[in-house]
């Protein structure tokens, strides 16, 4: 299923002004493989004009709305001092008052009644580097904890033991999170 409308716009700050005086813009690059690389460590950045989502099976975000995007700080060779060190997360995620401005704004893309029992939740997870930007961020439907992050924290695992390479798992969880082990070898 898809069906969003998205364009890339400007970068828009957590209150959905342009980024300026208040603050350096995070850079925003596109990946080849469809991953966007943005830099907002502790903010919710806005790549993406979004109005219009659907889900698809799994549940699974649309990838024209929430194609992922990853910290492009984050490296291979960078990993056992930031994501593969405890507490990183605790360095990069936003606060909740700016999660939650994303969430108003997303939940109502898809469609997605704030009654709902669902997280705002990271496509390419910050414990595999991802970013805070909306390309990255989606309502995941259902009991919290959700089963998404048994697969991160397996990624996880995966790549700071070696076994897989950060830009692996951040592809493979971002093309099809219920798949990605598998496709990985990890499971």
């Amino acid at each position: 299923m898809s069906g969003c409308k998205s364009g890339v716009i400007s970068t828009l700050s957590a209150s959905g002004s342009p980024s300026g005086a208040a603050g350096a813009a995070p850079s925003i690059q596109p990946r080849s493989a469809g991953l966007l690389a943005v830099h907002d460590p502790k903010q919710v950045t806005y790549s993406l004009k979004i109005t219009s989502c659907h889900f698809q099976s799994g549940p699974r975000p649309d990838p024209h709305c929430t194609p992922g995007s990853f910290d492009p700080s984050v490296t291979q060779a960078n990993i056992h001092s930031t994501i593969c060190r405890s507490g990183y997360t605790a360095t990069v995620r936003p606060a909740v008052s700016q999660t939650n401005a994303a969430k108003h704004t997303l939940y109502a893309d898809y469609g997605v009644p704030s009654s709902t029992t669902s997280e705002l939740d990271h496509l390419v997870s910050l414990e595999l580097g991802g970013s805070n930007d909306v390309a990255n961020l989606w309502p995941e439907i259902g009991k919290i904890p959700n089963p998404k992050d048994s697969v991160e924290n397996r990624l996880h695992e995966a790549v700071c033991t070696g076994k897989v390479t950060l830009a692996a798992a951040q592809q493979a969880i971002a093309t099809d999170w219920t798949t990605a082990e598998q496709r990985l070898g990890v499971k």
